[in-house]
């Protein structure tokens, strides 16, 4: 750690470092500023030195901190997540970071990490805090480890046609184009170029902007596939032997293993953005109490893949086929007038905008807003067919969306309470939000525009006990302000 913790903070600081032997250049060539390197070694050797951590009568404790003395302590049974993170310095010393999460972290200073453990050591420790001991035995008074059970599934090489579908190629595109720009504005990069010298062909800007929008097609699909390889090489999800707790590797360079607590892991999301959708690919990941958006990489069960891969991967972690993969119950035509009134109406308003301004004076060309209309209309009628929800199995079940489609399935076990919320527009179509509140994820589970009659019976076939207080001859009092739903 010694050299671990040096390298991290020198890196942490070399955009700056760069700028300062920039300017130390332009100005007369002097580079003396290479003594600030000193400085995020030296915060590197102090990190090393005053960190320690400590787990014992039910706790986990992390210290650190030279001038402000930073102590955090957490109970052992609030651990979510066990991550194992390595990066290539990690992987040449044998050494990971152990990364717990508890679902109350909110800053990377809030963490607890423990950084810089032998492997064996971490695999022990992660082990430990999830209550699953390598050496736990299948049966009863058995000597023997169980037997490595196959795993769930493995990376395929033919993922990678789905990584240009993501978006992921975006932000990476953007992320490098920033940072180009901002190091040839710091160098004057932009001020000597000079567009007069290029000896570019002569082409129409028709064609140029075609040319164009291929390059960037091609070079953003090339990251996207490039970062899938980065983050997802030796993907690989398998459960632990004896505890049945889902464990997690991916990772080209930088590792990562992930452990979840398989009592902890309360359903599953089937994400489909419209790209992977139109390609039959989808994406899983867990809802997992206590474990918050921010932590949504420790989740992922399947990255990009095709969607029947992923189907399967849900229909193995809950135990049963029916909730993620067979039918939904449909929310009825007041649910569908809704999804095409709310897709309508906002392009309806440039499109009267603009014929107004047509017959005001205004070019033809203007007319083009009617495109919207169409658009709108694909729009509401995929919402519509999205739109659907089941209680089947001990499970919630609700799918919504258009641009990202996605399915959430919730056991019912984990439900924590009901909500019912309604708009004004909504009551007045007598439809409802039904909202399942659980501990893990985004904290729901919502099944949007739901009749309110349908609403109050799956909230009650679920959770009877819970319900039937307040349930008198069918509907459910107290709701609206004293109105019963019906």
């Amino acid at each position: 750690m010694l050299l671990v913790h040096p390298i991290r903070e020198l890196v942490r600081f070399l955009p700056g470092l760069v700028l300062l032997v920039l300017a130390g250049s332009a100005a007369g060539g002097e580079t003396w500023q290479l003594a600030f390197v000193a400085v995020p070694v030296l915060l590197g050797l102090v990190r090393y030195l005053t960190t320690r951590f400590r787990i014992g009568d039910g706790r986990i404790e992390l210290q650190r901190g030279l001038l402000n003395r930073h102590v955090l302590s957490t109970p052992v049974d609030r651990v979510r997540t066990v991550d194992l993170t390595s990066s290539p310095v990690h992987r040449v010393l044998g050494l990971t970071t152990v990364r717990i999460g508890t679902g109350t972290a909110a800053t990377d200073e809030d963490g607890l990490d423990l950084d810089g453990l032998p492997v064996a050591r971490a695999r022990e420790l992660r082990a430990e805090l999830l209550r699953a001991g390598p050496a736990s035995p299948a049966v009863p008074g058995a000597t023997t480890p169980p037997a490595p059970e196959p795993p769930v599934v493995e990376f395929d090489p033919a993922w990678l046609r789905y990584a240009p579908l993501t978006g992921s190629g975006v932000v990476i595109a953007a992320a490098a184009f920033g940072a180009a720009s901002q190091l040839l504005n710091s160098v004057g990069g932009w001020d000597r170029l000079d567009p007069d010298r290029l000896d570019a062909p002569s082409l129409s800007l028709g064609v140029l902007v075609v040319v164009v929008l291929l390059v960037a097609l091609v070079v953003v699909s090339l990251l996207a596939v490039g970062g899938y390889v980065v983050t997802n090489w030796g993907f690989r999800l398998t459960r632990v032997p004896g505890s049945g707790d889902w464990h997690l590797t991916r990772g080209l360079f930088t590792t990562r293993e992930t452990t979840l607590d398989v009592d902890r892991v309360a359903g599953v999301g089937l994400s489909e953005p419209l790209g992977l959708r139109l390609a039959r690919g989808a994406r899983l990941s867990a809802i997992v109490t206590g474990l918050d958006r921010k932590q949504a990489g420790s989740s992922l069960l399947v990255p990009p893949a095709p969607r029947g891969v992923a189907e399967r991967v849900a229909d193995v972690v809950l135990g049963t086929r029916a909730p993620a993969t067979g039918p939904l119950v449909p929310h009825g035509p007041r649910a569908v007038r809704r999804r095409w009134t709310r897709a309508l109406l906002p392009a309806l308003v440039p499109v009267a905008a603009a014929v107004v301004a047509v017959a005001l004076g205004a070019p033809s060309w203007v007319l083009v807003s009617v495109v919207l209309l169409p658009i709108a209309a694909a729009l509401a009628a995929d919402r519509s067919r999205s739109l659907g929800h089941a209680l089947v199995d001990g499970h919630l079940a609700s799918r919504s969306g258009s641009l990202v489609r996605r399915r959430r399935v919730l056991a019912v076990e984990h439900v924590i309470g009901w909500n019912l919320r309604a708009t004004w527009w909504q009551r007045r179509a007598g439809l409802t939000t039904l909202v399942a509140t659980t501990a893990g994820g985004s904290q729901a589970v919502e099944v949007l525009d739901v009749p309110e009659d349908e609403a109050v019976r799956v909230a009650h076939e679920a959770m009877p006990q819970l319900l039937a207080q307040f349930v008198r001859d069918g509907s459910v009092v107290g709701q609206g302000g004293g109105a019963p739903l019906r």
